[in-house]
């Protein structure tokens, strides 16, 4: 077994789930674990790597060449969704992938049937999970990655190049992921962010992104003389929810298509909440959306004649093709490099969102690169050994065609 993959199954073994209702940064300590053990690693590498008070890990590999050389980064997430179980992964090896079902429990099989990606990897070798829990190679497949990039950088010193920063966040999964990235430390030209799909991709478009929480507040009464008394406040989330777009239900929604996703709901006659996520690729779409929420929140507040709703609305990130646009080269040197090694570049929106948005909008350019890895937040996530060895091979690439 290769030493990139002992990282990875080492890594996706340690619960690292974020926690979006929690106050602290990290939003769970557990976060650190992992942040700390990869500190631990760099330094025995020989690096002089470090953990903020916020648990970021931050390491710069410094220039070995005498040329002037643009500074590079690579940036990935330590922590897990918190949409499936994270704690106590099993992973798994399937050699030589024959385009069956798997078996991952007695509950679970995973086929092409309800896991398409599967088409994309046969031959390959795989992990997966046990079915009880998420793999965790969102991003722990980026970790390992780039982890395995710094090995190799500092035991094969024939390898030129300048200076690369790297820097593994947490609280990526639940949009915070870049709220305490030190700008000024990292002094990279540009990034490239290792949080996505199939190998090969790069990905510079996703979605403008925003959360909206509600709160109802009902009048409750006991319903033997609640006619014409009671307003239920479940009654008026649900009725909230019915007065969104229908075709704005993610599960419509495909490539550069938007949508409104109910991520939450809890409830009782005097109290009720509902978490949503507000998704589009065209800022304008994406401001009417959020205007519609406003909307409903004026009609049932009129409709009912005190603040029976009220509505908090937040921006996440927005769309960094508007900032990448003038940007090409960095694309054009990711293209180069897959090309060189006999792979296709796939430019594909994301239908979601990473770090590398935020920090492209706050100045460091950061498009996102694929690590081999599929069905993120759920318990069919995968990744092939084959592609995580050959977006290694990618970024260690992309380093020496920046250092020509």
């Amino acid at each position: 077994m290769t030493s990139l993959i002992e990282r990875f199954l080492r890594y996706v073994k340690i619960d690292t789930q974020s926690d979006p209702n929690s106050l602290t940064i990290p939003s769970t300590m557990k976060q650190k674990n992992l942040s700390n053990l990869l500190v631990n690693e760099l330094i025995e590498m020989g690096l002089n790597a470090f953990i903020d008070e916020f648990g970021y890990v931050y390491v710069k590999i410094e220039s070995n060449s005498g040329k002037d050389i643009r500074p590079i980064g690579f940036v990935a997430h330590v922590d897990t969704s918190p949409d499936a179980p994270g704690a106590n992964v099993s992973p798994r090896i399937i050699k030589n992938y024959d385009g069956s079902g798997i078996k991952l429990n007695d509950y679970i099989t995973m086929n092409k049937e309800n896991s398409a990606a599967l088409k994309k990897v046969i031959g390959d070798d795989l992990i997966v999970t046990d079915g009880n829990t998420l793999l965790g190679a969102d991003d722990k497949a980026g970790v390992a990655i780039i982890m395995e990039l710094a090995n190799t950088l500092t035991k094969n010193k024939e390898i030129k190049h300048g200076d690369i920063y790297i820097c593994f966040t947490p609280d990526e999964e639940i949009g915070r992921g870049a709220d305490k990235f030190n700008y000024k430390w990292f002094n990279a030209d540009f990034a490239y962010t290792l949080d996505g799909s199939q190998v090969g991709e790069i990905e510079f478009e996703n979605f403008n992104a925003a959360s909206a929480v509600i709160n109802f507040v009902g009048k409750s009464i006991h319903p033997g003389s609640a006619k014409l008394e009671m307003i239920n406040a479940s009654h008026l989330a649900f009725e909230f929810h019915q007065m969104l777009p229908v075709f704005l239900n993610p599960a419509y929604t495909e490539k550069y298509e938007g949508f409104n996703h109910l991520s939450e709901i809890t409830g009782s006659v005097e109290d009720a909440k509902m978490h949503y996520i507000i998704r589009n690729h065209d800022k304008e779409l994406f401001n009417k959306q959020k205007e519609t929420f406003t909307n409903i929140k004026d009609y049932l507040n009129n409709k009912y004649g005190y603040e029976a709703v009220k509505l908090v609305l937040k921006d996440s990130y927005y769309n960094m093709y508007d900032i990448l646009k003038d940007k090409m080269h960095i694309i054009e040197l990711a293209e180069k490099a897959i090309t060189n090694l006999g792979l296709t570049p796939i430019k594909t929106p994301i239908r979601g969102g990473t770090d590398g948005a935020r920090l492209t909008f706050e100045g460091l350019p950061c498009p996102n690169l694929g690590t081999g890895s599929y069905n993120f937040h759920g318990r069919m996530e995968f990744a092939s050994i084959n592609q995580m060895h050959k977006a290694l091979e990618i970024v260690l690439e992309i380093i020496k065609l920046n250092s020509k």
